[in-house]
């Protein structure tokens, strides 16, 4: 039924930006202005979170909690068409509600304006690497128990806080969202489109790279 997997879509995508954002608070609030410890802090907690919720959600929605995971699926075959437009338009809304939540669990403004500046060519290609390294760890995965698939990916974006520029958003509805908080882990408004755009690039070459290496895996 749909409207269940749009309801699993929203919950994991809310709860996944609410773990990012609360953390980045958390830890830079805990940090006393070292930021390696508030960047360790995120991204253990966001790859703790990813694995229990794709766990969770996977087989009700599929747990993509990401727009470039949705088109991917429905390029092969996975997820019907007609439902891409309604996963992407829950996921953006649910994944602003999550930032939205973490605010008021830190008793923050709701929305805030992002002032960290995140652009230039190298934050671009990180986002471009981050997000194909991501596809292709998904794709790579579906042959596989829901349980790897759920540990590669929690790994994967957990090692990519630490070795992107970016620290790795992958994920154009997180980007978006996390241009409303003013905390740790926000991304200036102005700076979004780009990322996106890199982060929809990178998908798009690992379904290509996938294709070459796997031509056999559709």
């Amino acid at each position: 039924m749909l409207a269940r997997r749009l309801g699993s879509e929203a919950l994991g995508t809310a709860l996944l930006l609410a773990i990012v954002v609360g953390s980045g608070i958390m830890g830079e609030r805990l940090s006393q202005g070292n930021d390696a410890i508030a960047l360790l802090a995120n991204s253990i907690a966001t790859g703790c979170g990813l694995f229990a919720l794709i766990l969770v959600l996977a087989p009700i929605s599929g747990a993509h909690f990401n727009p470039v995971v949705t088109l991917v699926a429905a390029i092969n075959g996975k997820h019907p068409w007609r439902q891409v437009a309604p996963y992407l338009l829950v996921q953006v809304i649910a994944a602003i509600a999550g930032v939205i939540l973490a605010h008021a669990m830190f008793d923050q403004p709701l929305l805030q304006a992002s002032p960290r500046m995140r652009t230039g060519p190298g934050q671009w290609l990180a986002e471009g690497v981050a997000t194909f390294g991501l596809v292709l760890v998904i794709l790579g995965c579906s042959r596989h128990e829901l349980r790897t698939t759920a540990l590669a990916v929690a790994a994967y974006i957990t090692a990519a806080y630490w070795f992107t520029a970016s620290t790795s958003f992958a994920n154009p509805a997180v980007t978006l969202a996390r241009s409303f908080t003013a905390s740790f882990a926000g991304i200036g408004l102005d700076h979004v489109a780009a990322f996106v755009a890199a982060q929809l690039a990178g998908g798009l070459l690992a379904v290509a790279a996938w294709r070459l290496l796997a031509p056999d895996d559709r």
